[in-house]
């Protein structure tokens, strides 16, 4: 119970993190975002119009896995890119939270994430540790959730798609994300350390 409290903040990071993926993935493929929920139990509702319903659909996953390298991978190796991306991710959960509106909770949390983003990458000289902890602690939480399956993507996936059962995708999904963290990593073993802090 004690380790469910200390990642609540974390979890909510992450799905916002996959309901924003769910959102890009109908934007990429011409369609709309209606609204973005984040709820009290860290779960997640994203409702779109148009679009591609496979890649929505996998665009929740793939979204997560492909933030929370590139979060790491900007920590670690891009000190000048940190306050660029902090400010993108402030202007993303400003547009999710009020364009898309469609709760208060949601409203508020993103408005409690933003803020201390704020703070902490432009106030402090620990902008480069927060992207990088947000990233691992966001790929860590994606194995150990995909450990349990996302169940209502999968099971969206396999009506959609077919070919496999959610099982089956379930690992090729895993499978992906592994493949992102090993070729992040080999770009960052390939980067030298960034001498200062930002």
């Amino acid at each position: 119970m004690w380790g469910w409290r200390l990642l609540y903040p974390v979890r909510l990071f992450v799905t916002f993190l996959h309901e924003f993926g769910h959102a890009f993935g109908a934007l990429i493929s011409g369609g709309s975002v209606e609204y973005i929920r984040i709820n009290p139990d860290s779960g997640g509702l994203t409702v779109t119009r148009g679009g591609s319903p496979g890649l929505i659909i996998l665009g929740g996953y793939l979204g997560s896995v492909f933030f929370g390298n590139m979060l790491v991978f900007i920590g670690a190796a891009r000190p000048k890119w940190i306050k660029p991306t902090l400010g993108a991710i402030i202007a993303i959960m400003a547009v999710t939270g009020i364009v898309w509106f469609n709760s208060i909770f949601t409203f508020i949390i993103l408005g409690l994430f933003a803020s201390l983003l704020y703070f902490v990458g432009f106030k402090t000289r620990y902008g480069r540790d927060c992207l990088f902890v947000m990233g691992v602690l966001s790929l860590l939480y994606i194995l150990q959730d995909t450990a349990h399956g996302p169940s209502s993507d999968l099971q969206a996936f396999e009506m959609e798609i077919g070919l496999f059962p959610a099982d089956v995708w379930m690992v090729l999904w895993l499978c992906l994300a592994l493949i992102f963290a090993a070729v992040n990593l080999k770009f960052l073993i390939r980067s030298p350390g960034p001498p200062d802090r930002s």
